[in-house]
Protein backbone atom coordinates (compact mmCIF):
# COMPACT_ATOMS: atom_id res chain seq x y z
CA UNK A 1 0.00 0.00 0.00
CA UNK A 2 0.96 3.47 -0.43
CA UNK A 3 1.58 6.63 1.54
CA UNK A 4 -1.76 7.41 2.47
CA UNK A 5 -2.98 10.79 0.73
CA UNK A 6 -2.84 14.20 2.83
CA UNK A 7 -4.83 16.86 2.58
CA UNK A 8 -3.18 20.38 0.54
CA UNK A 9 -3.06 22.12 4.01
CA UNK A 10 -1.23 19.54 5.73
CA UNK A 11 1.88 18.46 6.19
CA UNK A 12 4.38 19.22 3.09
CA UNK A 13 1.25 20.14 1.08
CA UNK A 14 2.06 23.50 2.70
CA UNK A 15 5.11 23.91 0.09
CA UNK A 16 2.57 23.05 -3.14
CA UNK A 17 -0.17 25.33 -1.97
CA UNK A 18 1.40 28.20 -3.84
CA UNK A 19 1.81 26.22 -7.03
CA UNK A 20 -1.99 25.67 -6.53
CA UNK A 21 -3.17 29.18 -6.99
CA UNK A 22 -1.46 29.90 -10.20
CA UNK A 23 -2.82 26.71 -11.92
CA UNK A 24 -6.12 27.95 -10.85
CA UNK A 25 -5.59 31.23 -12.24
CA UNK A 26 -4.35 29.86 -15.47
CA UNK A 27 -7.15 27.54 -15.93
CA UNK A 28 -9.56 30.29 -15.30
CA UNK A 29 -8.27 32.36 -17.62
CA UNK A 30 -7.98 29.54 -20.17
CA UNK A 31 -12.19 28.84 -19.74
CA UNK A 32 -12.38 32.71 -20.33
CA UNK A 33 -12.54 33.38 -24.39
CA UNK A 34 -11.14 36.70 -25.89
CA UNK A 35 -14.82 37.96 -26.71
CA UNK A 36 -15.91 37.52 -23.34
CA UNK A 37 -12.49 39.46 -22.49
CA UNK A 38 -13.58 42.34 -24.55
CA UNK A 39 -17.13 42.04 -23.35
CA UNK A 40 -16.18 43.15 -19.64
CA UNK A 41 -13.67 45.91 -20.65
CA UNK A 42 -16.33 47.33 -23.10
CA UNK A 43 -18.72 47.34 -20.02
CA UNK A 44 -15.51 48.84 -17.79
CA UNK A 45 -15.55 51.50 -19.75
CA UNK A 46 -19.27 52.53 -20.11
CA UNK A 47 -18.95 52.34 -16.32
CA UNK A 48 -15.98 54.58 -15.96
CA UNK A 49 -17.62 56.90 -18.94
CA UNK A 50 -20.68 56.92 -17.03
CA UNK A 51 -18.97 57.96 -13.83
CA UNK A 52 -16.99 61.13 -15.67
CA UNK A 53 -19.78 62.31 -16.74
CA UNK A 54 -21.65 61.95 -13.41
CA UNK A 55 -18.49 63.92 -11.85
CA UNK A 56 -18.17 66.67 -14.42
CA UNK A 57 -22.22 67.62 -13.60
CA UNK A 58 -21.50 67.59 -10.31
CA UNK A 59 -18.31 69.69 -10.75
CA UNK A 60 -20.36 72.20 -12.78
CA UNK A 61 -23.50 71.62 -10.26
CA UNK A 62 -21.15 72.91 -7.38
CA UNK A 63 -19.38 76.03 -9.56
CA UNK A 64 -22.84 76.89 -9.99
CA UNK A 65 -24.51 76.95 -6.57
CA UNK A 66 -21.15 78.69 -5.55
CA UNK A 67 -21.32 81.38 -8.53
CA UNK A 68 -25.18 81.35 -7.68
CA UNK A 69 -23.78 82.41 -3.96
CA UNK A 70 -21.21 84.69 -4.50
CA UNK A 71 -24.38 86.79 -6.28
CA UNK A 72 -26.18 86.61 -3.24
CA UNK A 73 -23.77 88.05 -1.14
CA UNK A 74 -22.85 90.55 -3.50
CA UNK A 75 -26.45 91.97 -4.05
CA UNK A 76 -26.81 91.88 -0.08
CA UNK A 77 -24.00 93.50 0.29
CA UNK A 78 -25.12 96.10 -2.77
CA UNK A 79 -29.10 96.62 -1.01
CA UNK A 80 -28.45 95.84 2.48
CA UNK A 81 -29.11 99.02 3.21
CA UNK A 82 -32.61 99.41 1.06
CA UNK A 83 -34.99 99.21 3.56
CA UNK A 84 -33.53 101.48 5.93
CA UNK A 85 -33.29 103.95 2.61
CA UNK A 86 -36.95 103.53 2.36
CA UNK A 87 -37.90 104.77 6.04
CA UNK A 88 -35.61 107.90 5.55
CA UNK A 89 -37.32 109.29 2.69
CA UNK A 90 -40.20 110.67 4.35
CA UNK A 91 -37.61 112.51 6.54
CA UNK A 92 -35.97 113.96 2.98
CA UNK A 93 -39.80 114.90 1.72
CA UNK A 94 -40.69 116.51 4.57
CA UNK A 95 -37.41 118.25 5.27
CA UNK A 96 -37.99 119.91 1.64
CA UNK A 97 -41.29 120.88 2.43
CA UNK A 98 -40.29 122.42 5.40
CA UNK A 99 -37.77 124.26 3.17
CA UNK A 100 -40.38 125.75 0.67
CA UNK A 101 -42.41 126.85 3.62
CA UNK A 102 -40.57 130.14 3.83
CA UNK A 103 -43.77 131.99 4.36
CA UNK A 104 -44.41 129.98 7.21
CA UNK A 105 -44.87 130.95 11.17
CA UNK A 106 -41.88 130.13 13.11
CA UNK A 107 -44.29 128.18 15.32
CA UNK A 108 -45.09 126.33 12.64
CA UNK A 109 -41.43 125.35 11.21
CA UNK A 110 -41.10 124.16 14.77
CA UNK A 111 -44.18 121.89 14.24
CA UNK A 112 -42.95 120.35 11.08
CA UNK A 113 -39.16 120.16 12.43
CA UNK A 114 -40.50 118.16 15.26
CA UNK A 115 -42.74 115.76 13.13
CA UNK A 116 -39.63 115.45 10.78
CA UNK A 117 -37.77 114.72 13.96
CA UNK A 118 -40.41 112.20 15.01
CA UNK A 119 -40.60 110.31 11.06
CA UNK A 120 -36.60 110.39 11.74
CA UNK A 121 -36.77 108.45 15.05
CA UNK A 122 -38.83 106.26 13.73
CA UNK A 123 -36.75 105.00 10.96
CA UNK A 124 -33.70 105.14 13.39
CA UNK A 125 -35.85 102.47 15.47
CA UNK A 126 -36.55 100.48 11.74
CA UNK A 127 -33.04 100.59 11.11
CA UNK A 128 -31.96 98.87 14.64
CA UNK A 129 -29.80 102.48 15.68
CA UNK A 130 -30.50 103.45 19.30
CA UNK A 131 -28.40 106.49 20.92
CA UNK A 132 -25.67 106.11 23.65
CA UNK A 133 -26.41 109.11 25.57
CA UNK A 134 -24.31 108.30 28.82
CA UNK A 135 -24.92 111.35 31.26
CA UNK A 136 -24.65 110.32 34.65
CA UNK A 137 -23.55 106.75 34.27
CA UNK A 138 -20.23 105.16 34.66
CA UNK A 139 -17.75 105.33 32.49
CA UNK A 140 -17.15 102.40 29.94
CA UNK A 141 -14.15 102.61 26.90
CA UNK A 142 -16.58 100.34 24.86
CA UNK A 143 -19.01 102.73 24.47
CA UNK A 144 -17.42 106.09 25.36
CA UNK A 145 -14.58 107.85 24.37
CA UNK A 146 -13.46 110.22 26.84
CA UNK A 147 -12.62 113.49 25.51
CA UNK A 148 -11.28 115.18 29.11
CA UNK A 149 -10.75 114.77 32.55
CA UNK A 150 -12.58 117.34 35.19
CA UNK A 151 -12.50 117.70 38.26
CA UNK A 152 -15.82 115.84 40.34
CA UNK A 153 -18.66 117.87 40.68
CA UNK A 154 -20.00 117.59 44.48
CA UNK A 155 -21.49 114.53 44.95
CA UNK A 156 -20.47 113.10 41.25
CA UNK A 157 -18.38 109.82 41.68
CA UNK A 158 -15.10 109.43 39.78
CA UNK A 159 -14.94 107.59 36.26
CA UNK A 160 -18.49 109.00 35.91
CA UNK A 161 -19.58 110.75 32.85
CA UNK A 162 -20.50 114.36 33.43
CA UNK A 163 -21.05 115.79 30.45
CA UNK A 164 -22.04 114.58 26.72
CA UNK A 165 -20.38 116.19 24.35
CA UNK A 166 -21.90 114.26 21.21
CA UNK A 167 -24.31 111.58 21.54
CA UNK A 168 -23.11 107.66 20.61
CA UNK A 169 -24.65 105.58 18.32
CA UNK A 170 -25.46 101.84 18.01
CA UNK A 171 -26.92 99.65 15.04
CA UNK A 172 -28.25 96.22 16.74
CA UNK A 173 -25.63 95.23 19.13
CA UNK A 174 -22.60 96.75 17.48
CA UNK A 175 -20.86 100.54 18.59
CA UNK A 176 -21.37 102.57 15.70
CA UNK A 177 -19.84 105.70 16.99
CA UNK A 178 -19.02 106.08 20.68
CA UNK A 179 -20.09 108.83 22.65
CA UNK A 180 -18.08 112.03 22.71
CA UNK A 181 -18.24 112.69 27.07
CA UNK A 182 -15.66 114.31 29.73
CA UNK A 183 -15.56 111.69 32.97
CA UNK A 184 -15.00 113.06 36.46
CA UNK A 185 -11.80 112.33 37.97
CA UNK A 186 -11.05 111.21 41.54
CA UNK A 187 -9.61 114.44 43.75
Amino acid sequence: MGAPEQSPGAGNGAANEPAAEPVAATAALESTTVSAVEQELQQALAKANENYDLYLRAKAEGENIRRRAQDDIAKAHKFAIESFAEALLPVMDSLEKTLEASEAAPEALRAGVELTLKQLQAAFEKGRLSVINPAGEKFDPHLHQAISMVPAPQGVAPNTVVTVLQKGWMISDRILRPALVTVAQSS
